[in-house]
């Protein structure tokens, strides 16, 4: 059983509430958005991400005879309801924002118009796939920005929390500006170009560093990236210097180093003297260890002679943020608005719309929420991308988000795009959606 595709991989009140909704008859049709609730202190924007991985969800999900089973015997659940478990295929509607789409807390990003029990049901593998890499490339992105252009490669398979948390964050952080990472599956997978260096075992299996260096440039002769803080940083820059020639005699040509530990900005600053006074001005310096968007910004400042970084632990487990507030609420059902009004967790009512206001430069000024009814001025977010269960067109590839997610960070004020904290882009509710709000309170007050 592929574990990621099957039907189950759900909270366990999805099917309570599915058999409650059935035995009652409540099958019209509901209206569902998925939005983020509030900013983290150290953010200030989100950049949606999975889409693509759920309307492949939507478009496949069912129960296979090991599943119904599973259901059926767990004693739980009646014989009806295992029938209509056996038949459950997703036919509703979807509306959402691109991967790519820069957006802010309260604003929808997915709208899912579907009956009841279809849309009820989703819920949790929506939730599960759109929040994780939202979260990753909103980390992403902001790494990219503190590179000032510079190439941002994911190193963090390793610590990510599960193998599919691993390789969506590859995804995730290519689509962001990443310039590809070194999970392997990222390739094949999603066409993420893969990018990789040599761990610190490969030297200390070797009798001397040097041998293993000569010995990495013989195996990988396109591909000449040498780990240097095995044992003395600035001595392997010097055991590389000394190299070079003996390699480039042979027809292979260093292309980089890797720094991993350290002050990172004096050791680049000392590796990059050693390397052009040997002649290797044009070899890169790569640079890791619990690199985010802050140490980074630190480096660049620095103006440290550092070519390219690598992001690991800090990225897939958007260790200063490592979740996001992120629901998935019912905002009409039947044709009747509906709102949550618990404390700290309101929701505004019925299927919504945003639009996108620009200044005279093209950088976002403020955002408008309101009805889906209620046609504005400025750019609409929401667009069709599944009807009656089906994909709606056809959908762009990685490289065609990767170049919508760089043009939406070009919108963003400067204050933002230096990732200052607590700068952020205003949130505006219409009075048509407040009037709403208002009719439904009296309403639901009166009931």
């Amino acid at each position: 059983m592929d574990i990621r595709s099957s039907a189950l991989l759900t909270d366990f009140y999805q099917l309570t509430m599915l058999q409650g909704y059935l035995e009652r008859g409540m099958e019209d049709t509901a209206v569902f958005e998925c939005f983020v609730r509030t900013m983290p202190p150290q953010r200030g924007f989100f950049m949606a991400a999975g889409l693509a991985q759920l309307l492949e969800f939507l478009e496949n999900v069912s129960f296979s005879p090991a599943e119904l089973d599973w259901v059926a015997n767990s004693g739980r659940f009646s014989r009806s309801f295992v029938d209509y478990l056996e038949r459950f295929r997703f036919a509703g509607d979807v509306q959402a924002m691109s991967e790519g789409t820069v957006f802010f807390p309260n604003e929808p990003i997915v709208r899912v118009t579907a009956p009841l029990p279809q849309a009820q049901f989703i819920e949790t593998r929506l939730v599960n796939l759109l929040h994780y890499q939202t979260l990753i490339a909103s980390k992403a992105a902001r790494c990219v920005l503190a590179a000032a252009g510079k190439p941002v490669i994911d190193f963090g398979l390793r610590r990510a929390h599960g193998a599919e948390a691993g390789l969506l964050a590859a995804r995730a952080a290519y689509m962001a500006g990443f310039a590809g990472s070194a999970t392997v599956m990222a390739g094949p997978g999603f066409e993420v170009p893969v990018f990789g260096t040599m761990g610190h075992s490969f030297v200390q299996a070797h009798d001397a560093e040097r041998h293993a260096f000569e010995h990495f440039a013989e195996v990988q002769p396109d591909n000449v990236v040498l780990l240097l803080d095995t044992y003395d940083t600035l001595k392997g820059a010097r055991t590389v210097v000394t190299l070079a020639p003996r390699l480039r005699e042979r027809g292979i040509r260093i292309k980089g180093v890797r720094l991993d530990s350290g002050d990172l900005v004096e050791q680049a600053r000392q590796v990059r003297r050693i390397l052009d006074d040997g002649g290797l001005r044009d070899v890169q310096i790569t640079v890791s260890g619990n690199l985010d968007e802050n140490t980074i910004q630190q480096i660049v400042a620095a103006r440290a002679p550092v070519d390219l970084f690598a992001v690991g632990t800090r990225l897939t487990t958007s260790a200063d943020a490592p979740y996001l507030d992120c629901v998935y609420k019912l905002q009409e059902y039947s044709g009747r608005p509906s709102r949550k009004k618990s404390e700290g967790k309101e929701t505004w009512p019925g299927a919504k719309q945003v639009y996108r206001h620009y200044d005279q430069r093209g950088r976002i000024d403020h955002d408008v929420v309101t009805t889906a009814t209620d046609t504005q001025a400025g750019t609409p977010l929401l667009r069709p991308v599944m009807e009656s269960g089906k994909r709606s067109g056809t959908s762009p590839s990685l490289n065609q988000i990767c170049e919508r997610a760089t043009a939406e960070l070009a919108t963003l004020p400067e204050e933002m795009r230096q990732c200052r904290q607590g700068a952020t882009i205003p949130v505006q509710i219409s009075s048509v959606l407040r009037d709403l709000a208002c009719l439904v309170d009296k309403r639901d007050e009166a009931g």
